[in-house]
């Protein structure tokens, strides 16, 4: 006598076959899949080096300038509060920019600059003045202050802020393919069209996975980049 699957076993397993289609993703994950993984990677890598490059030394000018910060912080506040879609449509009418990865690297970069800017000026704020002073005393100049001291103590903040800003590009990315950006939300865009649910959900689990990976691979190398914090957690 066979064994019968439980009904309610059975039709879990039905509905895994119509909505995941393993054979469409084992035949298209060179072809289709992994192009689009690593052009997502490169959009949101690509975006976040450039907002880094912009809003570290944006945000060491005004924490040292404080007349400068709160209209830095506006503009930088006026572009994210801008919908990603209205953006996109703004900067592909723009001469030179057009439809493309280049308009959603750009609105990327917008919408990161604000976080990294406030956490950047907020972990500079964070270093005790006594510290400040004290390196001061030893004869340090203030570049060196900056860069041996007050940069590495406000490490912690400025790394919870490039972890948002990680998470927010990867997700905004994908709505970068309706303007011919690449990336995964190629295949959740596609997946829609063709009513193919397979393609929807290859994009958004990977995707998902994606910011998941990036978060935790920051916060892993905020801890080795603080040797200080490791020693004391093994104290404890």
């Amino acid at each position: 006598m066979g064994y019968t699957l439980p009904a309610g076993f059975a039709l879990l397993l039905q509905l895994e076959s119509r909505i995941l289609d393993w054979g469409w993703i084992r035949e298209n994950f060179t072809e289709d899949i992994l192009p689009a993984l690593v052009g997502h990677v490169y959009l949101s890598g690509v975006s976040l080096a450039i907002a880094l490059a912009v809003s570290l030394p944006t945000g060491v000018f005004v924490a040292r300038h404080r007349k400068a910060y709160p209209p830095v912080v506006f503009l930088a506040g006026l572009l994210f509060t801008i919908p990603s879609l209205a953006l996109f449509a703004i900067l592909v009418t723009v001469p030179g920019v057009g439809i493309g990865p280049n308009a959603v690297i750009i609105a990327l970069v917008a919408y990161s600059i604000l976080v990294l800017v406030r956490n950047t000026v907020a972990g500079l704020d964070s270093v005790p003045p006594e510290t400040i002073d004290a390196a001061r005393g030893m004869g340090l100049t203030s570049r060196q202050i900056l860069f041996k001291v007050e940069l590495p103590l406000a490490l912690p903040v400025i790394v919870a802020g490039v972890r948002i800003a990680t998470v927010t590009v990867i997700g905004i990315a994908t709505i970068g393919a309706y303007i011919a950006g690449g990336g995964l939300g190629q295949l959740i865009f596609d997946g829609i069209d063709r009513l193919f649910p397979t393609m929807i959900i290859t994009g958004a689990v990977l995707a998902t996975a994606l910011a998941v990976a990036a978060d935790v691979g920051l916060l892993l190398l905020e801890r080795r980049l603080r040797p200080w914090a490791r020693r004391a957690g093994g104290q404890g």
